[in-house]
């Protein structure tokens, strides 16, 4: 199939999501425009390195790799980007599952040479099976999924949202690596933004970079159901919050937080109303949503209060690595 080769890294730490691990496989495997490779990275678990080993032992196109840098999602996502062979690398959760198409609509974005990001769009999968009522669509990211207030179609953006994004290899050539120290570590307070931070960096070192969204590119994501109870929720915002000036403290104020402004200024604002009106109709959640976007608010300020100080003082810092990439063959 002509087109740039995409390499497909999923980023692997529990055997409790073994099902989930191989069910994003096969959805790989499944794809309309095939994966040159798909690349298994292991964080930092021995049991699950040997027994994923096993299980693709016999697949040519499925490589099982241990994270070769600290425990964390950014390092294993770096020690797939040096591995992978693919002009395209591209990331998918460990608990989702890609739509047949998804890989197709990436490489067709990449058609133009300036294009350097392609994200898509992740659905929400509930456990219980449906939305929890107090749950609002505006923080749908608090469970790694696209949440209300993106733009919908193939657009321009900021930065892509890394469980179900892709990359040019030779945008880790300009901007390094995903930095270490702000994203998950399998162990520590949910943290994010580390995506945010690579792609703002990617558009400094490369001015005429073209970063997009394209929402057909879709994927299933798995949410638990520790994650659809307002405790996890406040714990969420109050880490996207510390992310975020970390982010901040790298980019700058005006970069890192240009897309949040916008979302707090108008998105929010609408939730919110539209929230009350719903509890004025009598539905069902509609004061909760609008009370959870007020403290998801609250709460995420506190923590970029928290994480502004911190930063200031030296006591939180992260790093950003260079990335030698595999020869292609």
């Amino acid at each position: 199939m002509s087109g740039p080769d995409v390499s497909v890294v999923i980023c692997a730490y529990t055997e409790d999501r073994w099902e989930d691990i191989l069910a994003a496989v096969s959805s790989v495997r499944a794809q309309s425009r095939p994966a040159l490779e798909t690349l298994l990275v292991v964080d930092h678990n021995q049991a699950l390195l040997d027994r994923l080993g096993k299980e693709y032992k016999e697949a040519d196109e499925v490589r099982v790799l241990a994270n070769a840098g600290p425990r964390g999602l950014s390092a294993g996502r770096n020690t797939g980007i040096a591995a992978a062979r693919g002009e395209i690398v591209a990331f998918l959760d460990d608990d989702a599952v890609a739509e047949r198409d998804w890989l197709r609509h990436f490489a067709e974005a990449y058609e133009d040479p300036r294009v350097l990001a392609v994200g898509g769009r992740t659905v929400p999968v509930w456990a219980s099976g449906r939305r929890p009522d107090w749950f609002p669509e505006e923080f749908d990211w608090v469970v790694g999924c696209t949440y209300r207030g993106l733009p919908r179609g193939r657009v321009r953006v900021r930065n892509v949202l890394g469980g179900n994004a892709s990359f040019r290899r030779s945008a880790f050539d300009a901007a390094g690596g995903f930095a270490t120290g702000i994203g998950r570590d399998g162990d520590k307070r949910p943290l994010g933004c580390e995506e945010t931070e690579l792609c703002i960096r990617l558009s400094r070192a490369w001015p005429d970079a073209v970063l997009l969204i394209d929402d057909r590119a879709v994927i299933h994501h798995r949410v638990p159901e520790v994650r659809e109870h307002f405790r996890y929720f406040r714990t969420r915002t109050y880490a996207e919050g510390l992310s975020k000036a970390l982010v901040a403290r790298s980019v700058g104020a005006d970069k890192g937080l240009e897309s949040e402004r916008r979302y707090t200024t108008r998105v929010l604002p609408a939730g919110v109303a539209r929230g009350l009106r719903d509890a004025l109709l009598a539905r069902r959640g509609g004061a909760g949503r609008a009370g959870a976007i007020v403290a998801g608010v609250l709460t995420a300020a506190g923590g970029y209060v928290v994480g502004s100080v911190r930063a200031r003082r030296g006591g939180t810092t992260f790093q950003v690595p260079r990335v030698e990439v595999a020869a292609r063959e």
